[in-house]
């Protein structure tokens, strides 16, 4: 049986944290130094990763790692506010870097912040790296086991072997053993959820189990609650679907939403909700909701 795990980013960045500021900065003579704390006076966010490091180039700087399940018009504002809260607490240069993990458009993302407000710039570069564009053998050659759990959504890991391979890796080593479950998530995202319960060979229930799966969909569910106060029951189920589509399907599941609000049955907006979780595709999805309409 899966143990509950800590699967926190700052988990798998400390599993090996000089191969991994070596990979997001690209300096091959790096060394992590303390995992610092990212809470700041005015925000705390789990998925900041500020790691202090030296090398002999650049001197003592810090590296804020920043995991984005789906990129956000407004991470590079957000950027900006990290790094420099960043500087300010630890009195540090910072290089910043943004991790996307889903790929939600092909719009090109942005790799700097710039306003200019009556001649005063306000300006801020930062590192993107997209899960999706990383070569999935830099997971097992440098290595980099923290990026394991994402290989079947690295480039070129989208297939059984591959994940196969991660999982055996993960399997074989107690510290990264209880780190399947992240992998079992992001393989449903590439894979039909009965091959994934044959290659991963435990129940897909307790990937519901997972503290991923379970932080990413319980903020519809949270969402909706806190909205459900003002609106009613039927509003919040609306505003979970909303958010449990994005994080899912992107763009081509909130193009759904207009056919799921026409849908007023309190017991079938539930059952919708809850087909998230296990459809594989929108078109799987799309077969529920004709049902659904009927």
């Amino acid at each position: 049986m899966i143990k509950p795990a800590d699967v926190s980013t700052k988990r798998l960045i400390s599993l090996a944290p000089d191969n991994w500021v070596k990979w997001v900065t690209q300096i091959p003579d790096i060394v992590a130094g303390e995992i610092l704390n990212s809470e700041f006076q005015w925000i705390s966010r789990e998925s900041d990763v500020l790691i202090s490091v030296e090398s002999p180039q650049h001197g003592k700087f810090l590296v804020l790692n920043e995991l984005q399940l789906r990129y956000k018009p407004e991470m590079p504002r957000r950027m900006r506010a990290y790094a420099a809260l960043a500087e300010e607490k630890y009195n540090l240069p910072t290089y910043p870097v943004l991790i996307n993990i889903l790929k939600a458009s092909d719009a090109e993302i942005p790799t700097i912040y710039a306003s200019n407000i009556a001649g005063l710039r306000a300006i801020q570069d930062y590192r993107v790296i997209n899960l999706w564009e990383v070569d999935v053998e830099i997971a097992f050659q440098q290595p980099l086991p923290s990026l394991l759990p994402f290989v079947p959504i690295l480039k070129g890991g989208d297939n059984e072997s591959t994940i196969r391979d991660a999982l055996r890796i993960l399997r074989a080593d107690e510290q990264l053993n209880q780190l399947e479950t992240v992998l079992g998530f992001f393989a449903t995202f590439v894979l039909d959820s009965a091959i994934v319960q044959q290659i991963l060979r435990w129940d897909m229930a307790l990937l519901e189990q997972s503290p991923w799966y379970q932080e990413i969909f319980s903020k519809g569910e949270e969402l909706g609650e806190a909205r459900g106060e003002l609106r009613g029951r039927k509003e919040e189920l609306y505003s979970g679907i909303e958010l449990a589509l994005e994080i899912k399907f992107g763009n081509q599941g909130l193009e759904l939403m207009p056919i799921i609000s026409q849908i007023t049955d309190l017991q079938k907006l539930k059952a919708i909700q809850q087909a998230i979780k296990t459809v594989n595709t929108v078109n799987e999805l799309q077969q529920i909701l004709s049902t659904n309409l009927t």
